[in-house]
């Protein structure tokens, strides 16, 4: 049986010694599709806090360390990665995004790796430039919002571009040594299990180190909340969430790191799906699935 996956705690373990803990960060940034550059109101899934919830508050020292005290105390951890997280974490210009990386890379000498999330269309050759120098530091890697492959399902859902742009930019990233996660979202509306499926053919023609993976989440203040309400969105049942993400680390290639198979939204701010925040029983059916259907031996997804 083939194992496709690489947990990311494996991968940190091997290259860390342990695991890391990622301090997530508000950088202050916004998005070209909320600012009018490309669009306005972001995506139809996004919230007003840009997927970036768990945050501290405060300016980048105090988000940072405030993330250390907590990760010590609570996840008696010891090594952490600084990852920007909140909408587009590259779209500065390039001396401030210098400023802002070196400020959170540099606070504590056990901050091990700088991990940034961003759209493709936020990216280019001066900052990629930016991201390789931290590499003299530490681990390096950046997060694109891909989400599915399919631009007209992407339109639906106010992306603001194509998604030439996301095999334009890992080539980019790859030329310059930057590793790439790529994320994508599962149960957008018109999506079947065969757009999956080409979501997860297309990335397996890209030299991607990793994935995230999640579904569709319904948020208050999101332009989907109010598909959601009219009756014009039905979310994905769990049975279709797991078979979908078996069929998509079954035609990844083997060894990718696998950063997330479930989400984690705001249960204040959740609609739906419910079934979402049963996070243990979402892991061990994704987990037997995997294993019944012989698509992965040494499956780690089960949690006791």
């Amino acid at each position: 049986m083939k194992k496709p996956y690489y947990s990311v705690k494996e991968f940190f373990i091997d290259n860390f010694n342990e695991p890391l803990y990622k301090l997530p960060i508000d950088g202050g940034f916004t998005c070209p599709n909320r600012d009018g550059l490309k669009g306005y109101g972001g995506c139809a899934f996004c919230n007003e806090k840009g997927a970036g919830e768990h945050a501290f508050n405060g300016d980048i020292l105090t988000q940072v360390k405030s993330g250390i005290e907590f990760a010590k105390n609570n996840k008696k951890a010891n090594k952490f990665a600084v990852y920007f997280q909140n909408f587009s974490s590259t779209y500065k210009s390039a001396n401030e995004l210098e400023k802002l990386y070196e400020t959170a890379f540099f606070a504590d000498e056990n901050i091990k790796a700088l991990a940034v999330a961003t759209r493709p269309d936020c990216i280019d050759e001066e900052k990629v430039k930016i991201l390789k120098k931290f590499k003299t530091k530490g681990y390096v890697w950046c997060e694109l919002g891909l989400q599915t492959s399919n631009d007209d399902i992407a339109k639906r859902y106010n992306r603001c571009y194509e998604t030439a742009e996301f095999t334009k930019t890992v080539k980019l990233l790859n030329d310059n040594g930057i590793d790439v996660v790529a994320h994508i979202i599962v149960g957008l509306n018109g999506e079947d299990m065969s757009e999956v499926i080409n979501t997860a053919s297309f990335l397996a023609n890209h030299n991607i180190k990793g994935v995230k993976i999640h579904s569709l989440f319904v948020l208050k203040g999101t332009k989907l909340e109010k598909e959601y309400l009219s009756g014009n969105y039905k979310p994905i049942s769990r049975e279709f969430y797991i078979k979908a993400v078996a069929e998509i680390l079954s035609r990844l290639p083997e060894k990718i790191v696998v950063h997330r198979i479930t989400g984690d939204g705001e249960k204040e701010n959740l609609l739906a799906p419910i079934w979402t925040t049963e996070k243990k029983k979402n892991l061990n059916a994704i987990h037997n699935y995997m294993i019944n259907n012989g698509i992965t031996a040494g499956c780690k997804f089960k949690v006791e």
